[in-house]
């Protein structure tokens, strides 16, 4: 007899899981407006206190500020500071910790998960400082690193380094700013651990820890008094798998966010976007299971909501693999703007090649992009003349001669041949090249989509398909 599954969903809702089950049995999530709902039949109201009977506890020092008044436990105040926020309210506990501003709406959060390589920062503060926050435990937006277990604190403190899910919430605040939007409070933490495989970083120290930062923003959004909601959840990790199995890769993967997504149900937080850059490896490495998992991961990642907002291509490396300070920064940027698009209701697809077919004209490669595709003429990460394309298994010294976009059809590519190649064929974009040097992965190309300016391009995934009608 097939065993019963000891996990699920019962009920579920276009805003995520609403009755789920699992071995400590049944997971009910409620709606904001159904607790308001219950908390007013059950009479559950604020008792008011005199805003005069209430002391002011000691005001902050050295900074420029004014029309301080306290409510309950906090102290609000005008004033001047650094960074994009300029002059607005902010607010401090009566018990001290650090001063934060004062926003409107729900406490949001992005939260990272991965290897060690996901667990690095640039320094200094976000250009919203005030708004990108921490939980107050003195580890800053880069979590434990697998090494002991996160605290549990409701208190949050502005940031020491910059991770990418830092970036991101900064970047995500700068475009609420252009648009003259309010600016809301962002917490961001990213734990990793040294796990050799998804499945072991699915059930670790990084995951473990992930649980508890689900805790502590629930915490710190009861304190200030609002609700919470997790935007994001960024996974980084592709190069240290090491099981040496893209389908091992793949099932490890979707039972990380499986595992992920029922400790966000536990705290009462709707499923989350999880937002992945398409791992190209490094100067060094250009192929492995790993990075070809992750074309199983991108067609069959269950129900979850799983976006690939670029290939790692489009971000400087430096010579260990790992993001520089402007890699970071481009990554999130992507990452934001793929969040944004399906936030919005629409979608973000980075163009993927899906069939390799030899017609008399040369090798037509049928893609599936969001919009008409583009070979870049500025070739920005190097990829060379032949725009990171290439043969596999040719027998007979059949070459690429040129890349074009077919005129007639712009979702199509025709690579034109020096003759028809024989043998057991191969067409690779972005895969398998030769190492090299340079501020990006070896595997890289020029394939986009006509969308976007400058940094916010929508780049071609890396592909290897079987070159057919020969």
């Amino acid at each position: 007899m097939a065993k019963a599954p000891t996990e699920g969903v019962i009920i579920r809702a276009e805003n995520g899981d609403v009755i789920r089950y699992d071995e400590t049995g049944l997971v009910l999530r409620l709606s904001d407006k159904v607790i308001s709902d219950i908390a007013a039949r059950l009479e559950l109201k604020p008792q008011a206190v005199a805003v005069d009977a209430l002391p002011l506890p000691d005001l902050p020092e050295g900074i420029d500020l004014w029309a301080p008044r306290r409510e309950g436990d906090w102290l609000f105040f005008q004033a001047n500071l650094p960074g994009a926020d300029s002059a607005r309210s902010y607010r401090r506990h009566v018990e001290g910790g650090a001063v934060i501003a004062e926003a409107q709406g729900p406490l949001l959060a992005v939260f990272g998960i991965g290897g060690a390589r996901a667990g690095l920062g640039s320094p200094g503060p976000a250009r919203f400082r005030w708004h990108v926050l921490a939980p107050a435990d003195d580890i800053g937006a880069v979590g434990q690193g697998g090494e002991g277990e996160a605290a549990a604190t409701d208190a949050l403190e502005p940031l020491r380094e910059l991770t990418v899910e830092a970036l991101m919430a900064d970047e995500l605040l700068a475009r609420r700013r252009a648009a003259f939007q309010s600016l809301p409070l962002m917490v961001v933490r990213a734990e990793t651990d040294m796990a050799a495989t998804a499945h072991e970083l699915g059930t670790g120290a990084a995951v473990a820890n992930l649980d508890q930062g689900f805790a502590n923003l629930k915490a710190a959004a009861s304190r200030l008094g609002v609700g919470a909601q997790v935007l994001a959840v960024v996974l980084d990790y592709t190069l240290e798998d090491l099981t040496g199995d893209p389908v091992a890769y793949r099932d490890g993967m979707i039972a990380l966010m499986e595992r992920i997504t029922r400790g966000m149900a536990k705290q009462g937080l709707a499923r989350p976007v999880f937002l992945s850059a398409f791992d190209c490896g490094t100067q060094s490495v250009t192929r492995g299971p790993g990075l070809e998992g992750q074309w199983e991961l991108s067609w069959n990642h269950g129900d979850h909501r799983l976006v690939f907002a670029a290939p790692s291509y489009a971000f400087r490396i430096d010579d260990a693999g790992r993001l520089t300070d402007e890699g970071r920064a481009e990554k999130a940027v992507l990452l934001a703007e793929a969040l944004l698009a399906v936030q919005g209701g629409g979608k973000w697809l980075c163009p993927v090649i899906q069939l390799a077919e030899w017609s008399e004209g040369g090798i037509r490669l049928i893609c599936e992009a969001q919009d008409g595709l583009v070979i870049d003429g500025d070739d920005p990460f190097g990829a060379g003349p032949l725009a990171g394309f290439a043969l596999e298994g040719v027998t007979n010294g059949a070459k690429i001669s040129g890349v074009a976009v077919e005129a007639g059809d712009a979702k199509v590519v025709v690579l034109k041949c020096s003759k028809r190649p024989e043998g057991e064929v191969f067409v690779t974009y972005a895969h398998a090249a030769a190492p090299g040097e340079g501020p990006y992965p070896a595997n890289r190309g020029a394939l986009r989509g006509d969308f976007g300016e400058g940094a916010l391009r929508r780049w071609a995934l890396p592909a290897r398909l079987k070159l057919t009608g020969l």
